[in-house]
């Protein structure tokens, strides 16, 4: 009967392995005819660590001129998602009253076009030679206005209604505007063109809204995707709250500027004018001030009494708007403290100018409502 081999022990098993390792590195140096690759360099090494920074801080540099450089079409398109958004509640009103989706939006943007071309066919002629005569008549109402004390001794220091006048009576006006013939072509097809594009946009994201919306929601992990969406869709109906009661507002004004000037007799300048006070109302805080300011101005030099009932006038109004139209219009829209919107309409008029401005304030509210509901709730939790 043959004797069982024995076990080796530790020192022989460790002389096994690494005759066993030498015979494998010889055998890989055979077959690398350029010797054995060295370790891999370390991440921690500084040269590695000061190469991958600067690496880094190019890729960033490069993504931040690109982002720059269709900066004008990223906000065509925030423009148009703002729009569609503001849209959406009057599609959903008629989908609540029996239509589908895609005859709601046809229907909606057939009366939005239609409104347009009313707009551009009846309207806009009579502002444009209104507009003219308010140009033309502006030295006229300059030396009128010269006449007050104070504004004498503001001219005194600074020569403003000189300059003014000075300003308005050069014959090449429209050039310092525009840039001259070419510049003011090349200014109507770019505005033509950007208006093109936030047509189609929204007309995209209108029709595609709930598509959207459930896409943005699936990016949400599932536990949370609940919450999500029902903050999303706060936020969202909150913009378009905002956005068509703002311009629901600014045609109010319009339309009672127009009744005003009509009814104290300065009718041959009251649609240009609505016009102004309508498109100013749209600026949050500041806007219904200037557009009655540039009114009353007017008024004052065509005749000192229509001036003095312009000022009673749009000192009861501004407060009917703040304290009566405005909460009213946007009551289910956005919940934002004064202060807040003070701060939002600066920052926003200052970053992006008029759209900025009226896209500030729901913006701040959607920011409002995250903290409030996400931040806030769990800091209390802890």
């Amino acid at each position: 009967m043959s004797k069982p081999a024995e076990a080796p022990s530790p020192r022989q098993t460790r002389g096994l392995k690494a005759a066993a390792a030498k015979r494998a590195a010889a055998k890989a140096a055979a077959q690398q005819p350029f010797g054995t690759p060295g370790p891999p360099f370390s991440r921690s090494a500084p040269f590695m660590m000061g190469f991958l920074g600067a690496l880094g801080a190019l890729v960033a540099y490069w993504l931040a001129t690109r982002i720059d450089a269709i900066s004008g079409v990223l906000i065509l398109i925030v423009v148009s998602m703002f729009v569609a958004v503001g849209i959406n509640p009057t599609v959903e009103w008629l989908q609540r009253k029996g239509l589908k989706r895609h005859w709601a939006v046809l229907a909606v943007i057939s009366m939005v076009i239609a409104v347009l071309t009313i707009f551009v066919v009846t309207i806009v002629p009579v502002a444009s030679d209104q507009i003219s005569k308010i140009v033309k008549n502006a030295p006229l109402w300059l030396d009128q206005l010269s006449n007050n004390r104070w504004l004498q001794g503001i001219d005194s220091r600074f020569d403003v209604i000189d300059k003014v006048k000075a300003y308005l009576a050069e014959s090449d006006l429209g050039g310092q505007l525009f840039g001259g013939v070419l510049g003011a072509a090349g200014a109507l097809v770019g505005f033509l063109a950007d208006t093109l594009i936030v047509a189609i946009l929204t007309l995209y994201f209108l029709a595609n809204m709930p598509t959207i919306k459930q896409a943005m929601w699936k990016l949400a992990p599932a536990s949370r995707r609940e919450r999500v969406s029902l903050l999303g869709e706060r936020i969202l109906d909150g913009i378009g709250g905002y956005v068509s009661g703002a311009f629901i507002v600014a045609l109010f004004a319009g339309v009672t500027t127009l009744v005003f000037l009509l009814a104290v007799g300065l009718g041959e300048y009251a649609v240009a004018l609505a016009l102004v006070v309508a498109f100013l109302d749209v600026i949050p805080m500041v806007g219904a001030t200037l557009g009655a300011l540039i009114v009353i101005g007017i008024a004052f030099a065509t005749d000192t009494k229509t001036g003095i009932i312009a000022v009673i006038f749009y000192v009861i109004y501004q407060q009917l708007e703040n304290y009566v139209i405005y909460p009213r219009v946007m009551s289910k829209s956005v919940d934002v403290p004064g202060v807040v919107i003070v701060i939002a309409a600066v920052v926003g008029a200052t970053l992006l100018g008029v759209i900025g401005a009226l896209l500030a304030i729901p913006t701040a509210a959607a920011i409002l409502l995250i903290m409030r509901e996400v931040v806030i709730r769990r800091l209390d939790a802890t």
